[in-house]
């Protein structure tokens, strides 16, 4: 039987699908079938390659190696959805009456998740009534020839919505060192970073990077886009002396946990004075054990009865979190190589090691429960100093595939197989970001339950949420193991069952969401997020009308549905703009795709371009230079619902905290915030910054109420 494959390169290099012939019509039809899109992105749709398709669809479980497998796959695919009776979840907006296609002698009622039921009529076309309670429930069909049930899920039309328009400081917490946190920022920094920002100067926000729990095992990742769980937050952010049990420790373990504080002391003057880097490995181990002692503390009835709460609360997700952390201890952070037993959750040794580890377990249970409170309470200190929506947190695009979430989602993510983006007018390779991608039809099977918790996770302690590559829950370019970045192809998921669940859970919260959709996005998408009411990511210098030739898009055609920047953590400075640093250190480090010069003068010509635009304004007075001041000024002249302002820009460091496309060849995500001459710079020292109030009078809709 012949097999379906790209040809590869005389040198043993895969050849980009582009150059392949293209796939047969019924592989082609095989994947359209199961939503995978068979033309490549870019200009002219040339076909995505027969070897490409089978990988992807091997990955959703189809076989598709050979033409009878092929043949085989769809004709299965259509007599199970000609035999179906209900899909396996069906997701609603609120307000709308939706048509079922069900056979005419079907009889539907709706268990709704209070327990009451809703009868349907009969009818060729059934309708689910437009009056529908929110929420998650069960819809059930029965006919002559059998029975079926479905996820239901009514959802409200849109999202929250901001509580006014406000301005904020875009931060990486660890980042953020204080006089008191232990060689990194921690959530009693945030905590303050609010409080300050928002009594002092009146923002509305404080926006960070994702807090999720990172990959155990030095040296550690440090990207907050590779977490070992989504789901829970890494406990290196705690504030130790924050815990309660801290007040309660016996004079030898004070003195044992002071002792370690001393030392912390120590790893953060070595950053400051030496202008370091931040040692997250150094901080954790240090932390790790004062937290062990603090573990053992007896807590009161009252603690007890709280952790207890907690507990019920997590369920299961905790319980999988805790114990994949226990066996880590023993096995190492990579589940692919555990003892093949305990490779997923309900492997047959893993219920022995649960007891077996449960010392362990119970820690990082604790641990989890820890960094909730303290969560918590960053959030309430960031309303209780007056600000109107409070911490944004960050949801990451994906998982790290060895990791924890990994684990215990492997049955609703796809194996074998990486997030990227194809290639664009910045990266003309393409990209592989290494994060297992969600499985749309396992999911739906799943009635979208485990996308669900994520969500309600992230929004529990936010006062907004910010959503890393909004476009995904449209579709995402699946990369195949084995293939190159530009060797994908996109996977569709049901856009409105994604925008559904999250509608759902965002209204229960209380929680207005930020769309992350800077780069590749599909026509439509931006419409109807902002349709859903998912506001977007605007960066001043991308904000341009290129269909007319690239002119600077004045303020007032702004879209006002947006949070307006002049960077973010992926980008240069707005320091480094200015001066052109960005260009030099892409020069130092052989990132530039051109000739120094060329680069040079044409971030000269961006820079003059901007000049023009905001003397015709009268922003700028001739002959003025450009400043930050000034860009901000900009966008305070749009309609953005939100104005972030890049918190190192208060002292005008130059270093962008991260430079994609470079691993060790540049210190990502491992950058203390840092004056022009980037010496670093504690939180304290940022708070007497005279360019934070001016920014305050700057930006806020009102006044801001004095120090």
């Amino acid at each position: 039987m012949a097999a379906y494959l790209d040809r590869d390169g005389a040198d043993g290099l895969k050849v980009p699908t582009q150059d392949a012939p293209a796939p047969p019509a019924e592989l082609v039809a095989l994947a359209q079938a199961y939503g995978v899109d068979t033309r490549d992105p870019g200009p002219g749709g040339v076909p995505v390659g027969a070897r490409t398709l089978v990988a992807v669809l091997a990955a959703l479980g189809v076989a598709a190696r050979t033409p009878e497998e092929v043949r085989e796959a769809l004709e299965r695919h259509r007599a199970e959805h000609q035999a179906r009776l209900l899909p396996p979840c069906v997701v609603v907006r609120a307000g709308r009456r939706t048509a079922l296609d069900v056979p005419a002698d079907a009889r539907l009622h709706v268990e709704l998740e209070d327990g009451g039921v809703w009868e349907l009529p009969r009818g060729h076309s059934h309708w689910l009534p437009a009056d529908l309670p929110l929420g998650r429930h069960v819809l059930k069909a029965e006919t002559s020839s059998g029975k079926a049930r479905a996820a239901l899920i009514v959802a409200p039309e849109k999202l929250p919505e901001l509580p006014g328009r406000s301005w904020g400081f875009l931060a990486q917490l660890y980042s953020v060192m204080s006089d008191r946190s232990w060689g990194m920022g921690d959530l009693g920094d945030l905590a303050d970073l609010a409080q300050w920002a928002g009594a002092d100067l009146g923002a509305g926000f404080v926006q960070i990077n994702p807090l999720h729990a990172g990959l155990p095992g030095a040296p550690s990742d440090p990207s907050p886009y590779r977490p070992s769980s989504r789901r829970f937050a890494d406990p290196v952010h705690l504030r130790v002396e924050a815990v309660p049990e801290y007040a309660h420790l016996t004079g030898e373990q004070r003195a044992e946990v002071e002792e370690l504080g001393r030392r912390a002391d120590r790893l953060r003057a070595e950053v400051l004075a030496h202008d370091g880097l931040i040692d997250r490995d150094a901080v954790w181990a240090l932390k790790r054990e004062a937290l062990e002692l603090l573990h053992d503390v007896p807590r009161g009835p009252g603690r007890q009865a709280a952790y207890r709460a907690y507990r019920r609360r997590e369920g299961e997700w905790l319980e999988r979190y805790a114990l994949w952390n226990a066996i880590a201890e023993e096995h190492g952070p990579d589940w692919h190589t555990w003892p093949k037993g305990l490779r997923h959750p309900d492997g047959p040794q893993v219920e022995r090691a649960a007891k077996e580890l449960a010392d362990r377990v119970e820690f990082h249970r604790w641990l989890a429960w820890q960094v909730d409170r303290q969560l918590a309470a960053a959030q309430a200190a960031a309303r209780e100093a007056g600000m109107p929506v409070g911490l944004i947190h960050d949801l990451a695009v994906g998982v790290h595939p060895d990791g924890a979430d990994a684990w215990a989602l492997q049955d609703v993510l796809a194996g074998g197989i990486s997030l990227g983006a194809p290639p664009d007018a910045f990266n003309a390779h393409g990209q592989d970001w290494g994060l297992p991608p969600w499985r749309p039809d396992a999911l739906a099977a799943a009635g979208y339950a485990p996308y669900a918790e994520l969500l309600r996770a992230a929004v529990r302690h936010a006062g907004a949420v910010r959503i890393d590559h909004v476009m995904g829950l449209f579709r995402l370019w699946w990369v195949p193991d084995g293939h190159a970045p530009t060797e994908g192809a996109y996977v569709r998921y049901d856009a409105e069952a994604m925008l559904g669940v999250l509608a759902l859970e965002a209204h229960r919260a209380g929680t207005p969401v930020i769309g992350e959709d800077l780069g590749t996005v599909e026509p439509g998408v931006r419409e109807e997020l902002a349709a859903r009411g998912i506001l977007g990511t605007s960066v001043l210098w991308f904000e341009r009308d290129w269909p007319a030739g690239g002119q600077i898009l004045a303020p007032e055609r702004w879209r006002p549905g947006c949070l307006a920047t002049l960077t973010t953590h992926d980008l240069p400075s707005t320091a480094a703009r200015l001066s052109g640093e960005h260009v030099e250190l892409r020069h130092r480090l052989g990132l530039l795709a051109r000739p120094l010069g060329e680069e040079q003068a044409e971030a000269a010509a961006e820079l003059a371009d901007w000049r023009a635009a905001l003397t015709r304004l009268g922003l700028l007075a001739p002959g003025e230079p450009l400043s930050m001041p000034v860009l901000y000024r900009f966008l305070a002249a749009t309609g953005a619902a939100l104005v972030g302002v890049w918190l190192p820009d208060l002292v005008g460091d130059p270093r962008p905290q991260n430079l994609p496309g470079t691993w060790d060849q540049y210190p990502n995500w491992r950058l203390p915030v840092a004056d022009g001459a980037g010496h670093p710079v504690t939180l304290d020292t940022l708070a007497t910054a005279p360019a934070a109030p001016f920014l305050a009078h700057l930006l806020a809709p009102t006044p801001p109420r004095p120090a």
